[in-house]
């Protein structure tokens, strides 16, 4: 059970970094060039990305420490993980594209792949544990969501 809080801990730290530091591209244009964009009507306060941001850092990082503590030896953990690893690139990879260079095309292409990199990792996870997957459940359903607000966020602008 400590070895498994451990990876928890570790996974969680990861994650709120990655997290944290997507966020600077989030920030240089979330005050200017965001507020600009025609937005629809389902668009959601700005201040509420941050708490759940925050919230969906955390399962994700509690579901990779639950799969890390099973053995990295193990090659379905290490496929996991690896899958688990990727999608949170391209999760800090969208900020930066959508943000930063001021994309949503191009963030709408990213979101797209982040959703197929979270199913598979949410598969992957399943084989090594049932509750890591169910943890990534929220994270997949608020991605479905961004992804219709960046698709409407394209065609609006």
């Amino acid at each position: 059970m400590k070895k498994q809080l451990t990876y928890i801990a570790i996974s969680v730290a990861v994650c709120l970094t990655i997290g944290f530091l997507s966020s600077f591209a989030t920030q240089s244009s979330v005050n200017d060039w965001y507020l600009e964009l025609n937005k629809p009507s389902f668009n959601p306060p700005n201040w509420i990305f941050a708490p759940v941001w925050t919230v969906l850092y955390i399962m994700m990082g509690v579901a990779a420490g639950i799969v890390w503590a099973k053995g990295f030896y193990h090659i379905w953990v290490k496929t996991a993980l690896y899958h688990f690893g990727i999608q949170l690139l391209f999760n800090a990879l969208w900020s930066i594209i959508f943000f930063g260079f001021k994309n949503p095309f191009a963030a709408l292409l990213v979101i797209l792949a982040l959703l197929v990199l979270l199913i598979f990792t949410i598969k992957w996870f399943k084989v090594v544990s049932t509750t890591a997957a169910y943890l990534l459940i929220p994270y997949l359903l608020w991605v479905c969501f961004a992804t219709a607000l960046n698709y409407k966020i394209w065609e609006l602008n």
